[in-house]
């Protein structure tokens, strides 16, 4: 098993809004890329659990909102370890867009 993926994304919107904003943004972020598709999306307080299948291979993760940035961590199958630097390149610019922009 290899190590996480992990991506760090800061925000000031603070705990609430930051949850808001991505309760809405995962399965839309999903929609606008062709083969990734969301399996299960699970809250427990400030954490999403999730498990997402691209290419036909299942990953899965959480998140964790804290009050000034979002931690993501995915264990990807070594199918789709190659593109993990390309995935967290696209993570990070997602997040940047959705804690960012106004909402």
């Amino acid at each position: 098993m290899s190590a996480p993926l992990v991506v760090s994304i800061p925000h000031r919107l603070g705990r609430e809004e930051a949850t808001r904003r991505l309760k809405a943004g995962l399965t839309r972020a999903a929609s606008s890329i062709p083969v990734l598709k969301v399996d299960e999306e699970r809250w427990e307080d400030n954490r999403m659990i999730f498990r997402v299948r691209a290419l036909g291979q299942a990953a899965s993760g959480h998140i964790d909102v804290a009050d000034d940035h979002v931690r993501l961590e995915v264990t990807l199958p070594w199918l789709l370890q190659r593109f993990a630097e390309v995935a967290q390149v696209a993570i990070k610019n997602r997040g940047n867009l959705l804690l960012t922009k106004r909402g």
